[in-house]
């Protein structure tokens, strides 16, 4: 007979504050890694709910109620403890997600989006801070994406760290062919039913698996995936690779390793570093068995070993061959030398895949903003090029935000001259406004030596 959680005791200490709580929980987590919590649904009250709605962003887009977070805060306090008597009575209904489709930047293909109901957002919101309680404490150390306090950057850390300080001579990428749309909603299900005994928990999350999806009007079911759009995905996705992929690779694949390995993620995306080539080519062959048991594939023309870091670069140099690199998280990985031209150093320019993109999309912006006032449109493209140095602008990408600063220079020349008259701005006169109004300087933000 599994013990109810002790957890049920907190139930009754109203005064309690919810971080307490959920650090109680968290810390009985960690204690006891094969505890399953029997009563945890008593934490989605009006504090909690009342701290996610404040969270919610103002100009999220609203759900096929067409409630925006301003309607709704006009009668918070009712519309809370409505909405806490209707989830308390298990009389919640998640409604559809509203399917739309965005230009996908540098490509003529189509993005599928999704946009909750705020009510949805808000109890889903309130769901993913009480099962983060649980499996932060479960959740491998190299697991970074969508995690509290964890960042694409300090998976490049992790992943610099380990080639240019580890006895790695080979890489593994691998690509998951459509991840979020084809998670069996089933082995969800078993996967949380690991931790999670509290069946109305359970029945609340497979409430949001089912909600369908609107598109044109038309509803749809949803019986693989996630919630579209919905802040529980990542979560749910998070828990799904932790057992299907996770826990395999560190409790059975890499025990049976007699060199070095190790398997660093973000979200899907993830590579592993391993020191002898024919364990990185058994990993490559059993990754497809041991996915395939949970319905995810792999994209065969994405997904292979290559020679890479110190000792590859020494094995090419001796016959003039350079070693083969590698994208992850935005990033083209290569192997090179340290500025003295002495020693391995790994390195990193922005990939051509990304840099495309995300010059269609300043491009695609421009063209919608031709109305939009000189000063606003200036001010807007000093964030744009802030926020893209703030990713890209790490340890050797010196390079990579420079091309796209100067890009983005070229792009604006154009579009101001197309809103008046052609020829009404020269190099000159936009050199002088370059320089009573500079834009951001390109600049390496991230170290990968150092945390920030």
């Amino acid at each position: 007979m599994v013990a109810r959680c002790e957890a049920t005791s907190v139930a009754h200490r109203s005064e309690e504050p919810m971080a307490t709580k959920l650090q109680r929980i968290a810390e009985k987590a960690r204690k006891q890694p094969s505890f399953r919590f029997t009563n945890l649904y008593y934490l989605m009250n009006e504090e909690l709910l009342r701290g996610c709605f404040q969270r919610l962003r103002k100009d999220a887009a609203a759900g096929i109620d067409n409630v925006t977070k301003e309607m709704y805060a006009e009668n918070l306090d009712t519309n809370l403890v409505e909405l806490l008597e209707r989830l308390h009575k298990m009389a919640y209904i998640p409604q559809p997600v509203r399917r739309v489709y965005i230009p996908k930047p540098g490509s003529d293909k189509l993005r599928p989006l999704g946009i909750t109901c705020l009510e949805d957002k808000l109890v889903q919101s309130g769901l993913v801070q009480i099962l983060e309680a649980v499996y932060e404490q479960d959740f491998i150390e190299d697991s970074y994406g969508f995690r509290p306090g964890r960042s694409c950057h300090q998976a490049l850390r992790a992943l610099n760290v380990t080639v240019e300080k580890g006895l790695v001579s080979h890489i593994v990428e691998a690509d998951i062919k459509g991840f979020f749309t084809n998670m069996d909603q089933n082995w969800i299900m078993k996967f949380l039913g690991h931790r999670i005994g509290d069946k109305l928990v359970l029945r609340m999350v497979k409430r949001f698996l089912k909600a369908g999806i609107m598109e044109n009007g038309e509803l749809m079911a949803s019986d693989e995936g996630t919630p579209q759009g919905g802040s529980i995905s990542p979560l749910l996705s998070g828990i799904y690779l932790h057992y299907a992929l996770d826990v395999w690779f560190e409790k059975v694949f890499r025990r049976s390793c007699t060199g070095f390995a190790r398997l660093i993620r973000f979200a899907d995306d993830f590579v592993v570093c391993f020191q002898r080539g024919e364990e990185a080519e058994r990993f490559r062959e059993e990754l497809v068995e041991r996915l395939g048991k949970f319905n995810l594939e792999v994209e065969p023309t994405k997904t292979k070993v290559i020679k890479f870091g110190r000792f590859a670069a020494k094995s090419t140099a001796a016959t003039g061959e350079k070693p083969e690199t590698f994208d992850f998280l935005g990033f083209t990985h290569y192997c090179s030398t340290k500025r003295d031209g002495t020693g391995f150093r790994v390195k990193r320019v922005t990939a051509s895949k990304k840099f495309t993109a995300k010059l269609a999309a300043f491009k695609e912006w421009l063209m919608k903003s031709r109305t939009m006032k000189t000063a606003e449109l200036w001010e807007v493209t000093r964030a744009k090029l802030r926020g893209h140095y703030a990713y890209y602008g790490v340890t050797d990408n010196t390079c990579g935000i420079t091309r796209f600063a100067h890009e983005v220079k070229n792009l604006l020349f154009k579009w101001l001259n197309r809103r008046g008259k052609r020829g009404c701005i020269n190099w000159q006169k936009f050199n002088k406004m370059l320089e009573l109004f500079p834009l951001p300087e390109p600049r390496i933000k991230v170290s990968m030596y150092q945390a920030r």
